[in-house]
């Protein structure tokens, strides 16, 4: 990376405000992140760097750490001896969000302090709506805007129907269409970035986001790989990395992500249509499913509402309601649900009880 300024990478007044706050030490942002080393970019150039003692001992959980867009506080902001030292990340305007795997209930930041989520799926094998509506509530909830993109259009024969499968879910998403077999099958998206603002990347392995932002680049310097025939993509990607391109703007890519938790979505945005419906219910704490003068199965008969979102909303709550639960609370959770027309499962064993005293 050439020698860029720091309000090409993205410093706004916020952080510098906030950064006054500690005396004595210096602003950088994490470009790139290995194991427990850090890339960061200051206004005298890059340098490694790693967090203190003082703030390991201090962390509670994995989002604490530094994460690739985080704005840092280090101990110099010069590539001298040795490795920077962090002491300091300042707070997130926004963060993308999914579960860390092998964990019960911890958070991995993708992407911090980014003003635009690019969804990234392709029109052909990686093709998947469902799929599309947690990433859209998940980037919701990042704070940041979301975007569709959808690639390899010149490998998909059916475009106009999946366009209206697509528009049918991103309600107030901008959907683009790009191909990477023309010069100006990604023109669409260049109209998205200005100097510091802040792009993530995000998507299944293989569906082209690499090769997206090697043509933003200008050149190859992302490996790229094609979805496998099992329709599997490969980790092209294996680490985030923060890229400032040449003509303005900056781009987070992100390892393949085909699942995401359900820990941080945003179900009021991503379903606004199945929201705007329950609302005209006749009962405010409708199910939508046997309650009479229900708006939501008036829409699903009339064809106003696909069965399928429907599904696919209720699948949401309910992994979002056992989210970071135990097995026995999942279970707890499950049997109250199961008796809450009798008021819960402490009336449903008092009725239990005077059944059996009668018999």
């Amino acid at each position: 990376m050439n020698k860029i300024t720091m309000k090409n990478l993205g410093l706004s007044q916020r952080f510098i405000t906030e950064s006054i706050l500690y005396t004595g030490l210096y602003i950088g942002r994490v470009i790139s992140q290995y194991k427990d080393l850090y890339k960061i970019a200051t206004e005298n150039g890059e340098l490694a760097a790693e967090i203190s003692g003082k703030f390991r001992f201090t962390v509670k959980t994995l989002s604490d750490y530094p994460a690739v867009g985080d704005f840092v506080m280090l101990d110099r902001n010069e590539n001298t001896s040795g490795n920077a030292i962090i002491h300091h990340v300042l707070t997130r305007k926004s963060a993308f969000i999914r579960k860390a795997a092998g964990t019960s209930n911890n958070e991995q930041i993708v992407a911090a302090n980014i003003d635009i989520v690019f969804i990234c799926m392709s029109l052909n094998d990686d093709f998947n709506i469902r799929r599309l509506e947690r990433y859209l509530g998940v980037a919701w909830n990042s704070r940041a805007i979301p975007v569709i993109v959808l690639t390899k259009a010149d490998l998909c024969d059916n475009i106009s129907e999946r366009l209206y499968e697509v528009d049918k879910i991103a309600i107030g998403v901008d959907v683009l269409v790009t191909s990477s077999m023309s010069a100006d099958g990604f023109l669409p998206i260049k109209k998205y970035f200005e100097r510091g603002k802040t792009i993530a990347c995000i998507g299944s392995s293989g569906i082209g986001k690499s090769t997206l932002i090697n043509r933003l680049i200008g050149e190859e310097t992302l490996a790229t790989q094609a979805i496998r025939k099992d329709d599997k993509g490969r980790h092209t990607t294996t680490r985030r990395e923060l890229i400032v391109l040449p003509s303005g703007g900056i781009i987070i890519d992100t390892p393949g992500m085909r699942e995401l938790g359900i820990e941080s979505i945003d179900l009021v945005k991503t379903f606004a249509d199945i929201d705007d419906l329950a609302a005209k219910c006749k009962f405010h704490d409708c199910t939508h499913t046997k309650e009479p003068n229900c708006a939501v199965q008036k829409a699903i008969h009339a064809g106003l509402l696909a069965e399928e979102r429907f599904v696919s909303y209720v699948k949401l709550q309910k992994e979002a309601q056992y989210e970071g639960l135990n097995s026995k609370q999942i279970e707890t959770e499950k049997l109250t649900t199961m008796f809450a027309e009798v008021g819960g499962m402490k009336n449903a064993r008092k009725l239990i009880k005077a059944k059996h005293k009668k018999w």
